[in-house]
């Protein structure tokens, strides 16, 4: 064979044999496979932040800024084992048997101050006798608690030190869903753990609280988040403070790739309250909602499955005061666009009683506008104070819903909840008993406990009953 043929032939070969390796990698591909990709070629993230030029985004600082705001939160408290019997109970109260035993908590915090006030969850330190505070630099404190809110599962400490290291809030509502956050915190009391994910979800409700006027509307992230995590920080890459983390949901207790965070626009509020008069001033439109679903929608006509559907109006709430009807549909509040339950309870969970808030609803398909101005739970605009908190009871107070009322056929009480030490739990009193009379004085709202117990110069005398129609009586001095 001649040179040239040869040669010929062996070009032909060649280039027929890199088409096909080419085909074979640009259609054939097995999937899953990586490609290779050029040094040279610059590699950008889908959701580059406009702020960095590098094109990765950095992580480092939101880490380094936070990892000395968040606290460890440890917590102890001395229980004693108890026999239950109803009929002694109902009696002479609970017996307890056995020597106090001590049990430990933790969780984590997040300094918002230089001066020393830390959020934290309620459930972190609800029922404890003690809680220290330990800093990232291994400083321990003894923190006092300034208030908590059941409602939200949020709480208030205070430790006295200056010149701490703090966060600032930013702003959960320009967060995106896929934006990267970092949860900082103390999961099975591994100290100053960081971990990513992005957001997943916002204004979830995941019906955790069992609170009557529970607020939930979580932002929902895949960060690793454990026991012990509660409490902690959620940032954004700039380190700013956009959520407190407080649950997960998982199957084994510990992370599953969902976890909750309650948003600052959530927290700011009640922590606003707390600080400034040691009891949140919890705003309330007085109505009962539920999600617009298409069946609700198929049943009354709705033209489009937007908004949140008024199915019930207090009689002495702001809503029907200002016009607002059962079937109505709430589409804004304040020009916030709400379209679930928990996404109108974080819009009104921004406001005290006595703030005015333009309410846009659909009514008959046609919109409508109402200037709303809010109450708190007793009906009325007034501030709350902290010793309405009834210390010396030991527990708060909430009056009954229309729902609770019919079930127990009651026309009126007022319920006992977030019970602690106090002259209720000495009495035997147990968290849910809802007291009717008092000193055979009718209770028809919060108000009226402080009342009739502030006129009391003697024996206090109860009358109520419980969920499960059980009545009862309970008698103490003051």
């Amino acid at each position: 064979m001649k040179i040239k043929q040869f040669t010929g032939l062996l070009v032909t070969a060649f280039i027929a044999s890199s088409l096909a390796v080419f085909v074979y990698s640009k259609w054939f591909q097995p999937s899953g496979s990586i490609q290779q990709i050029p040094v040279e070629q610059k590699i950008l993230y889908a959701n580059l932040p406009s702020e960095l030029n590098e094109g990765a985004i950095d992580l480092t600082y939101a880490a380094e800024k936070t990892v000395h705001a968040v606290v460890h939160v440890k917590t102890k408290a001395m229980r004693t084992n108890t026999y239950s019997n109803p009929l002694y109970e109902h009696f002479f109260g609970d017996r307890a048997y056995g020597e106090p035993q001590p049990v430990i908590g933790f969780g984590s915090g997040v300094i918002i101050s230089e001066n020393g006030y830390i959020i934290t969850n309620n459930h972190v330190i609800d029922k404890m006798d003690e809680v220290e505070v330990v800093l990232n630099d291994k400083r321990s404190f003894e923190a006092t608690v300034i208030g908590t809110d059941p409602s939200t599962d949020l709480a208030l400490l205070k430790i006295e030190e200056e010149g701490l290291s703090f966060l600032s809030y930013g702003n959960a509502d320009n967060l995106k869903l896929g934006q990267w956050v970092l949860a900082v915190g103390n999961p099975y009391n591994l100290t100053s753990t960081v971990t990513a994910g992005i957001v997943s979800a916002k204004g979830r409700n995941i019906s955790i609280n069992s609170e009557q006027f529970a607020i939930e509307s979580f932002i929902q992230t895949d960060a690793a988040v454990n026991p012990g995590n509660s409490g902690g920080a959620l940032v954004n890459v700039n380190g700013e403070l956009v959520g407190i983390n407080t649950a997960i949901a998982s199957r084994t207790g510990s992370y599953s790739g969902n976890s909750f965070a309650i948003p600052v626009s959530i927290v700011n509020k009640v922590i606003s309250d707390l600080m400034e008069f040691g009891v949140v001033q919890r705003a309330i439109l007085g109505v009962t909602i539920q999600d617009v679903t298409q069946e609700l929608a198929d049943e009354n006509k709705i033209s489009e499955l937007n908004g949140v559907y008024i199915n019930g109006v207090r009689d002495d709430g702001s809503a029907k005061e200002a016009g607002l009807k059962v079937g109505d549909i709430i589409i804004s509040v304040d020009g916030h666009k709400v379209n679930s339950v928990s996404e109108l309870q974080e819009q009104i969970s921004r406001y005290r009683p006595k703030d005015k808030v333009n309410v846009i609803v659909s009514r008959d398909n046609n919109q409508k506008a109402y200037d709303v101005v809010l109450r708190n739970l007793d009906g009325n605009t007034n501030v709350i104070k902290k010793e309405q908190s009834y210390a010396f009871l030991g527990a708060n107070f909430e009056v009954i819903s229309m729902d609770e009322k019919k079930e127990m056929g009651l026309e009126n009480g007022v319920k006992v909840v977030n019970l602690g030490p106090g002259k209720l739990m000495k009495a035997g009193v147990k968290e849910g008993f809802v007291i009717t009379r008092i000193n055979n004085k009718e209770v028809k709202k919060v108000e009226d406990v402080k009342n009739v117990i502030g006129q009391i110069k003697g024996g206090v005398y109860l009358e109520g009953v419980y969920a499960n129609g059980m009545r009862a009586y309970y008698a103490f001095g003051i």
